[in-house]
């Protein structure tokens, strides 16, 4: 019986390669630059499966240039890239791979704050420009992380995971959510449960773990971002749009805010350029998960998405499990 054909729109890790290959007809997409979108649809086409990453675009074109399409497997725990009401329309399974990245994006979280608040990223260029002269009082003075008071927006997975690690640090949290935690959550993590624009007024860096939404989009603008303290920090590891980055930047043009440390962007991988140049703003490449370890994790839980289809049982991390229920019925 033949293999089911798979497409993998990046080469993976050689562990994951060793899994899909031994399962599936597999062909990669190996070149270093994304694949573009005319080579995607073509390659597609004939496939029963495919994992992809974020960048790439599953939407009704693609879909029905891929009748045969059983699996959209994203190697992200976010999805927006997944255009999941066409996937059930068509019969195609949706799945992501969360329940990973949490402990390792925490770890990011704080690579952010403490890397805005005591200026690491201007102290680095000292050095490696050699333009620093010596020890001296005032010498590229930050701010104090530890004893301050840290907001945590969505008490998710990875926002406990943040929170968690504010005890270490002596740190007030405070957090805002669609749904309050329990009691129990609350007394492990040493976290009070306020409204947003509550958090926005008291918190000294405040950090954002909300998954992209409608309601989410462009949750921090303009106006929240006058409740801010003048000496607040605003962190960014979960979606770009969540911050709209025109009042962002008009934000800290005025001296509103005294910095911000972003992960994601609203339109990647392009970066606003307001955003460049800033001593007080920290921005790195959408990289929060990145550790060899996660994202081996990652790669591996779409794969399993991928065999378990395909070998007739239910994707542990299906998206729209309904599809599934459907073609039982049917076969019934």
């Amino acid at each position: 019986m033949p293999k089911p054909k798979l497409l993998s729109t990046r080469p993976l890790f050689e562990p994951v390669r060793e899994t899909l290959d031994e399962h599936f007809d597999m062909e990669y997409w190996t070149r270093p630059e994304r694949i573009p979108r005319d080579e995607f649809l073509a390659r597609v086409a004939g496939k029963n499966g495919l994992i992809c990453l974020l960048t790439e675009k599953v939407d009704e074109e693609l879909l029905a240039q891929a009748p045969n399409l059983r699996l959209v497997a994203t190697v992200s725990v976010g999805f927006d890239n997944i255009d999941v009401p066409a996937c059930t329309r068509h019969g195609v399974v949706a799945a992501n791979t969360p329940d990973v990245v949490g402990e390792t994006t925490a770890d990011f979280a704080w690579v952010l704050i403490f890397a805005v608040a005591r200026r690491l990223l201007e102290g680095v260029e000292m050095i490696q420009s050699q333009s620093w002269t010596g020890w001296d009082l005032d010498l590229l003075c930050g701010a104090d992380v530890w004893g301050k008071t840290l907001g945590v927006v969505g008490l998710g997975r990875i926002g406990r995971a943040v929170a968690r690690r504010a005890q270490g640090f002596r740190m007030k949290v405070l957090y805002s959510d669609a749904l309050q935690a329990t009691g129990e959550v609350e007394r492990e993590l040493g976290a009070e449960y306020v409204s947003l624009e509550r958090l926005l007024a008291v918190a000294d860096f405040i950090s954002l773990h909300v998954p992209l939404l409608p309601a989410t989009r462009h949750l921090i603008s303009t106006a929240q971002l006058a409740r801010m303290k003048k000496s607040a920090f605003l962190i960014n590891t979960s979606r770009g749009p969540v911050i709209d980055e025109k009042a962002l930047i008009v934000a800290l043009d005025e001296g509103q805010i005294a910095g911000a440390a972003l992960d994601v962007y609203e339109n990647e991988p392009r970066v606003n350029a307001g955003l460049l140049g800033r001593k007080n703003v920290v921005l790195t490449p959408h990289i929060a998960s990145a550790s060899l370890e996660t994202r081996t994790k990652m790669a591996a839980i779409a794969a399993e998405n991928a065999i378990a289809l395909f070998s007739g049982r239910r994707p542990p991390n299906a998206i729209n499990p309904d599809v599934l229920e459907k073609s039982q019925s049917s076969s019934r």
